[in-house]
Parts: structure tokens; sequence; C-alpha cells
């Protein structure tokens, strides 16, 4: 479905990979917050948002029939990254039982606000959902 891409001599990334190649339909998720189908916040926690925010980034994909397995980018946008940072075990967590063990090429930059003003993180998303034949040349 797709290729992680590691050079041989650089240690392996935990969480993340360095790049992916896929070939497909692209989707494009635009950034998710922790908000609910009613734009309100979940909660003032940090972890609990990062959920909804992936949650809803579930809910995006599978409207065109993509899943979690097909996500080759994520970007995150903290507003603290020192939060982030101690929220690491628990966020790992989240992120397996939401997305499951696929490890896209990955970026986190801490942001001094988000256009929300409740929002803690706001993830945006890159899938590619591999063609028929599924093969990557």
């Amino acid at each position: 479905m797709h290729r992680t891409l590691q050079p041989n001599d650089w240690p392996r990334p935990r969480g993340y990979a360095n790049g992916i190649s896929a070939r497909g339909r692209v989707i494009h998720v635009a950034g998710q917050i922790g908000w609910n189908h009613q734009q309100q916040i979940v909660s003032a926690d940090f972890v609990e948002q990062a959920k909804q925010a992936m949650r809803n980034i579930v809910e995006v994909l599978a409207c065109d029939g993509a899943t979690p397995e097909h996500l080759v980018r994520l970007t995150w946008y903290v507003t603290d990254r020192n939060r982030y940072l101690a929220s690491g075990a628990d966020l790992g967590a989240a992120y397996r039982e939401i997305l499951g063990r696929n490890y896209p090429a990955m970026s986190t930059v801490q942001v001094c606000a988000l256009m929300e003003a409740d929002a803690l993180i706001e993830i945006e998303a890159t899938a590619i959902v591999p063609d028929n034949d599924g093969g990557l040349t």
C-alpha cells in the first residue's frame, strides 16, 4: 500500500516515519481540533482534545472510503510544547487506539495560538488510497 523510507544508517524513529512513498487517490484532511459534531470543544484536557481530533480525522477519511492505514502524513500544531511532551505516553496510547500502528511521516509544531480560542491541538492529515493494483514502482 505504501513504502516507508528509512535511510540505512539513520536511527529508526519512534512513532513516525522519516518518509513515505505511495501511489493512489490523495485525500487532504483540513486541520482537525478537539471539537465534536456541534463544534464544541470536548474537554480542556490536552489528550482528550487530541483524541477527538484523531477521531475527526477518521470520520473525514471514511467519507471517501479511507481508513487510518491510508495516512501518509500528519502535521500536529500544539499550543504548548511542554504539555505535548509531558503527555507522550497517553498520546501514544490514544494514537494506537484510534489510528492504529500506522506511523506516517509526521511533524509537530508549537504555535502561539489556534484559531479556535479553546483549542490546544490541531492535526492536519494526508492519506493515499492505493490504485487498484496497490503496487508501487
